[in-house]
């Protein structure tokens, strides 16, 4: 009989635990709570903006078709699709113990503040007023310890890693579904990878110089130590695996339609075809 007696405090015991504990945040609450959601909004208007300007500037079509080939790009991506395919990879990938430690930081005011500058920064308007200030900022923030803090900052946001391989696989995709518009004289596929692969190097250093304007052009308001604290988060356990998950996410979602964008492009620009 004594060992039944203990039962009741044990079940007292548990109850009064289980009434206090707090579950987990959700994926979908912790991607909520950041600024992801609110980023990837923006992806259709950038991808397609980026394409666009990129066509122009390449002078391979007339302005009003990379206009037209524009609006393809938008439509064939869906931002609520990437916000719903982050939080099942977040779902799948991050503990309860890291989401809520990403949750933990998102509800900091410190956090807020730098989501609400990544976010303004983000939308695609704003580019044009990164490079305008580009060379006042690099001289603003010469020698000083933000600039130092800039590489760490670079790879624990995985900033110039995802974006030279999302904008190689991009490139691959389009260069293959526009070489059929030349027909026996086309590159292969390998003969096409090994171009563009072979230009790695030089889209790392301009995408790594255009990481470190908008790096500089972000978070000009916010303070050292402030951004200091950020890396702390993105190099720590949760913060490299949300970033890493979020990241990946986002790159698979951005280049997966790209065959039926370049498919659009050939149909658009070869219609007898």
């Amino acid at each position: 009989m004594k060992a039944f007696s203990q039962i009741k405090p044990v079940l007292v015991s548990l109850v009064l635990v289980w009434g206090t504990a707090q579950a987990a945040p959700s994926a979908d609450a912790v991607l909520e709570a950041s600024p992801i959601d609110d980023i990837v909004i923006q992806y259709p208007a950038m991808m397609s903006q980026g394409i666009r300007d990129g066509l122009k500037q390449s002078g391979r079509v007339p302005p009003f078709a990379a206009d037209t080939i524009g609006h393809m790009v938008s439509s064939s991506f869906n931002a609520r699709d990437i916000q719903a395919q982050i939080v099942a990879d977040l779902d799948l990938a991050l503990s309860d113990a890291q989401l809520q430690s990403v949750m933990d930081w998102y509800d900091r005011s410190v956090a807020q503040k730098i989501a609400d500058a990544e976010i303004a920064a983000s939308r695609p308007e704003a580019w044009a007023n990164i490079q305008a200030r580009a060379p006042e900022l690099n001289k603003q923030f010469r020698g000083s310890e933000r600039v130092d803090m800039f590489d760490r900052f670079d790879k624990a946001s995985r900033a110039t890693e995802s974006a030279v391989d999302t904008s190689i696989a991009v490139q691959l995709g389009l260069a293959t579904a526009l070489s059929a518009l030349k027909g026996s004289d086309a590159a292969s596929f390998e003969q096409i990878r090994t171009q563009i692969e072979n230009q790695r190097g030089t889209l790392e250093g301009m995408v790594n110089q255009q990481v470190f304007d908008s790096y500089l052009f972000t978070y000009r308001d916010i303070s050292e130590a402030e951004l200091a604290s950020y890396i702390r988060f993105l190099e720590s356990d949760a913060g490299s695996g949300f970033t890493r998950v979020v990241t990946n996410s986002i790159q698979r979602a951005v280049t997966d339609p790209i065959e039926s964008v370049g498919n659009q492009m050939v149909r658009f620009l070869n219609p007898a075809n």
